[in-house]
């Protein structure tokens, strides 16, 4: 394996595989933070030379963290089809690229070579990609999963409503979701972050959301996103569960850090698809984001980029309904300006896609960011034309329960008419039959009238 070039007369060494990886990736203030980031413009040059020009073997016989010490590295490396794997073993980076550019290379041709793939294969392709390549390969992509409804359709973007409070306050969580459900928002799920995480509170909460539900017949799934435990003991004593949720990460280290292992998600997975009431194909949903292995001193001295892909290839396992990155959520001593977010956020869509589940990004910030809601905008619009299958959004952008910046519940309307995708079809007949939006599919004079829930 060729671990050096030379550049403008001057050689470039790298020590092994991982320092290749770090230092082609695009300036992030976490691997800098790790001491893993590219010195200069130029060092991160000559390792994306050295990157593209490595095979794909090579990867796969030198995973991010041991086999043997780590059970993110069994999972990612134990799913891989050998047949596919030894089709492409041969394949330079460079030429996998150039691969998902060709025109001729459609979404099923991609989606099956995916399957040979490890996640620091995939991770290290995007390093080479430019956003417009991140966003041309992606929008060939569309991975179905199904809970209640359906999620990956071509030309859908569905949305999660956030009625998240401050205090569980369920007065305060109805009024947010019924401004969200006004604007069109909520046909991927009606998912809530509550502030008790116990069995009493997660099961209340379920079932507050599962009666409205029910009474005004939405065609959605209901989250609650309590621990994995909580979540699974509320489901055993009959709560009426949807699907499972779990926040997980690219490290055996930093999954036990939030509390989980493979054998934990293992019986949650098939608790799910014996008892969650939406009789559901796919009964998880997984958040991400770069960053949270650092933060839980777990990273292994690998890069953010690669351990959220290896989180992708975890998380794959589970097949789940979708996963979605919180790309600025932890703030900039990760993700540090609008630069970093934009670039994060169409890398992670991508990757999310290339492991064959719905991917969906909540474009956001943290207040202490170099960052606004126009660079949000822009990078909404982005993944809007990369056919990413679902947005979150919150009322005016703002989540007044975990304190940070995304998309609004009025955003939405504008990007869809903008990137010509629409909502899931069974969402848009109960919104016409609200009268919220019209046969043309726009808004009326009661969009955005969340009293229509209380007459």
């Amino acid at each position: 394996m060729k671990l050096k070039t030379r550049m403008f007369g001057k050689t470039y060494q790298f020590k092994d595989l991982n320092e290749v990886q770090a230092k082609a990736s695009e300036q992030k203030s976490g691997d800098e933070l790790a001491g893993l980031a590219a010195t200069s413009k130029e060092e991160r040059a000559a390792a994306k030379i050295v990157l593209s020009e490595t095979l794909l073997s090579d990867i796969r016989n030198n995973p991010a963290v041991p086999y043997e010490i780590d059970d993110v590295t069994r999972v990612i490396q134990d799913q891989v089809n050998e047949s596919v794997y030894k089709e492409i073993q041969n394949w330079t980076v460079g030429e996998l690229r150039d691969y998902f550019m060709q025109y001729t290379s459609t979404g099923p041709i991609i989606q099956r070579i995916a399957t040979g793939l490890t996640s620091e294969m995939i991770a290290a392709v995007t390093k080479i990609m430019s956003n417009l390549d991140l966003v041309y390969a992606a929008r060939k992509i569309d991975n179905r999963a199904s809970c209640v409804t359906e999620m990956g359709r071509p030309g859908i973007a569905m949305t999660r409503a956030l009625p998240n409070h401050p205090t569980d306050n369920i007065d305060g969580v109805f009024i947010e979701l019924y401004e969200a459900l006004s604007y069109g928002i909520g046909d991927a799920m009606l998912g809530l972050n509550p502030v008790q995480d116990t069995v009493e509170s997660t099961t209340y909460l379920l079932e507050k959301l599962y009666e409205f539900r029910m009474k005004w017949e939405i065609p959605t799934q209901n989250c609650v996103l309590s621990h994995l435990t909580t979540q699974m003991a509320a489901l055993q004593k009959g709560a009426p569960v949807d699907m499972l949720f779990q926040s997980i990460a690219g490290t055996q280290k930093a999954n036990e850090s939030f509390g989980i292992s493979t054998s934990m998600l293992d019986e949650a997975y098939d608790l799910g698809k014996k008892y969650c009431i939406s009789g559901a194909k796919n009964p998880m949903y997984f958040e991400t984001g770069e960053g949270s292995e650092l933060s839980a001193d777990a990273h292994m001295g690998v890069d953010m980029l690669t351990l959220e892909a290896r989180t992708y290839g975890y998380g794959r396992r589970y097949d789940p309904f979708c996963a979605m990155s919180v790309v600025g959520f932890i703030g900039p001593e990760y993700i540090y300006d609008t630069v970093q977010q934009i670039r994060g956020g169409l890398e992670e869509h991508f990757m999310g896609k290339m492991h064959l589940f719905p991917m969906g990004v909540d474009v956001c910030y943290t207040n202490h960011m170099p960052a606004s809601q126009n660079d949000s905008e822009t990078l909404a619009l982005l993944l809007a034309h990369a056919g990413m299958p679902y947005f979150v959004t919150a009322p005016m952008g703002d989540d007044i329960m975990l304190n940070y910046q995304l998309l609004g519940n009025h955003d939405l309307q504008t990007i869809l008419e903008l990137s010509g995708l629409r909502r899931d079809p069974a969402f848009e007949q109960w919104l016409q039959k609200m009268e919220i939006l019209d046969d043309n599919l726009k808004f009326t004079a009661r969009a955005g009238d969340a009293s229509i829930f209380l007459k």
